[in-house]
């Protein structure tokens, strides 16, 4: 894929896109090509720019003095920055890198590497998730080549499952979780990841997996009888209706408290049914199963 929207660049960098065109014109780091109707689009090198270029104007560069910089100094300066928060980004950002380049041997790499010096959990909630969190906009539009998508994927379910079946935790809960996906919905990271941090604190955890239908959950939630079904939506199919799974499920399963995360509950406003909650960020979720 060579071809991202200024929405993009915006997704990803966190730059609005108002920004992004004022450094246009005043700088010369981005230079855009257009559509035939006038629309701009910009090719993986100033992807890679604006990320570096956002980098460093956070942590306290000027533009002015960014734009002056070539490649090289740019990498030289990031690879200079002190601040925790600093380089966890630098780390996302090569990882959005090599997965928009096809690079997966530098792509395992990196998240290898992060995993030996900080852990599994640490990787997940500092790396994986705000990694999933940025690119998850490019699934949903379809701003991404699904090869592209298959790769890295991949490569974080093996090391999620990896992290599941190595961890556990000396403190045994009372509390029991089905986890699920929806029909449709076939993107389990989000839930891997839950199980991980259920398991961590001695949670007992019936996966389902994917691509679940209805019929068969309630099969499963009526025979184990779990405190709590938790499902995480990232990018459901084009004809999911959310509003309508949330009836569903409610009926189905009156007694059953569920819990619903992920990118679709960010944008949810109308009111929801009785046992439904939903969380809308990391933080929500971390919080949740701390209370559990």
């Amino acid at each position: 894929m060579d071809a991202f929207t200024i929405k993009d660049l915006e997704n990803l960098s966190g730059i609005k896109a108002h920004t992004i065109r004022i450094w246009e014109q005043r700088y010369t780091f981005l230079n855009p090509q257009r559509t035939d109707t006038n629309i701009r689009y910009y090719n993986n090198q100033e992807l890679k720019t604006l990320l570096n270029v956002a980098l460093l104007n956070k942590y306290g560069f000027k533009i002015s003095h960014i734009d002056k910089m070539n490649q090289d100094e740019m990498r030289e300066k990031i690879l200079s920055l002190s601040q925790v928060q600093a380089q966890q980004e630098r780390i996302i950002n090569e990882l959005i890198q090599s997965m928009i380049e096809l690079n997966i041997d530098e792509f395992e790499e990196t998240l290898e590497n992060f995993i030996m010096a900080r852990g599994i959990e640490k990787t997940i909630t500092q790396i994986i998730f705000p990694f999933l969190e940025k690119i998850g906009i490019l699934w949903i539009t379809n701003h991404i080549n699904p090869a592209q998508e298959h790769l890295v994927t991949n490569i974080i379910r093996q090391k999620l499952i990896v992290g599941i079946e190595s961890t556990g935790s000396h403190f045994q809960s009372d509390k029991a979780l089905l986890l699920f996906l929806p029909e449709g919905e076939h993107h389990e990271l989000g839930l891997l990841f839950i199980y991980y941090l259920l398991k961590s604190r001695g949670i007992k955890v019936w996966y389902l997996g994917a691509n679940v239908p209805l019929k068969d959950l309630t099969y499963v939630a009526d025979i184990k009888k779990p405190d709590f079904i938790y499902t995480h939506l990232t990018s459901v199919a084009n004809n999911f209706n959310f509003d309508r799974f949330l009836q569903a499920i409610s009926i189905k399963l009156p007694a059953s408290r569920v819990i619903v995360s992920g990118q679709l509950t960010q944008s949810y406003k109308k009111k929801l049914p009785a046992n439904v909650q939903v969380k809308t960020s990391l933080s929500e979720v971390m919080e949740y199963i701390a209370m559990l």
